[in-house]
């Protein structure tokens, strides 16, 4: 766990991105954490999610990257795209990537294991904003 939140802050202070908690409104329970992640040699800033699995199939991850996209290219002005680094027996994340207009652009070999590469650039994004194909955060 130590590892897992010094890397976390690490990533806020190095990268100035980062992921957040995922708090249940109903209940205040920590159900996951989204947010954002880059490091050294990867494939660009990604938008990431990890929610418990008592809490799949709810909206919970597609409403936070959705989020966690609309921050980066918010706060960001010059950043062209937002990728989803996904391994390929992960059909849920998958399907999240989908929803959040993202397309899968290539595969590449990371961390161990060939991972699939989910893009959206910045024009597609805002596409997907303005005809209300996406949940507005918030």
């Amino acid at each position: 766990m130590w590892h897992n939140l010094a890397g976390n802050l690490g990533c806020w202070a190095l990268e100035g991105v980062g992921p957040w908690s995922v708090i249940e409104r109903e209940t205040g329970l920590l159900v996951g954490r989204a947010g954002l992640w880059v490091e050294p040699g990867w494939p660009g800033v990604e938008a990431v999610w990890f929610i418990g699995r008592p809490w799949w199939g709810r909206g919970y991850a597609t409403e936070a990257a959705s989020a966690a996209v609309a921050w980066a290219f918010a706060q960001r002005p010059g950043l062209t795209e937002v990728v989803s680094v996904i391994r390929s027996a992960n059909v849920a994340s998958a399907r999240v990537a989908e929803r959040l207009g993202m397309r899968l652009d290539r595969t590449e070999h990371l961390h161990g294991g060939e991972k699939n590469i989910y893009v959206i650039i910045r024009a597609e994004w805002a596409a997907h904003q303005r005809a209300g194909e996406m949940p507005h955060p918030g």
